[in-house]
């Protein structure tokens, strides 16, 4: 196993919580989980494999456009759907009415499920 596997897992689990809130019309929670999905393969895949840490979400959200996008290590999509999970988290968690939609979480619930197929294959 490697040190990134029990993060992939949890990412995965954090999807299915997602749908579940989704589907009790919570979106702004799912949102985050999305969020924190892409963040927990992020934080193995730059941490766990490659030794770094980080002190901040914006400090992710740059070294993973830095080690991963910009090499294409991975789909820059990824980086994208990154940045656009970030931003619909920040609305769920901080706005009163954040008005996410049912189609905004099925999109970063699509994004977020092909990107960890994608880290398991990398």
């Amino acid at each position: 196993m490697t040190q990134s596997e029990p993060l992939l897992a949890k990412a995965e689990r954090y999807i299915r919580s997602a749908r579940v809130l989704a589907e009790d019309g919570d979106f702004d929670s799912a949102a985050s989980r999305l969020y924190y999905a892409y963040v927990l393969r992020r934080r193995g895949a730059l941490g766990g494999e490659r030794g770094v840490s980080f002190s901040s979400h914006s400090a992710v959200l740059s070294a993973y456009g830095q080690q991963f996008a910009k090499t294409r290590a991975l789909d820059p999509r990824f980086h994208r759907a990154l940045l656009g999970a970030y931003s619909q988290r920040q609305l769920g968690d901080y706005a009163v009415n954040s008005s996410l939609t049912d189609d905004d979480i099925q999109r970063l619930m699509s994004d977020a499920v092909d990107f960890i197929a994608a880290a398991r294959a990398w």
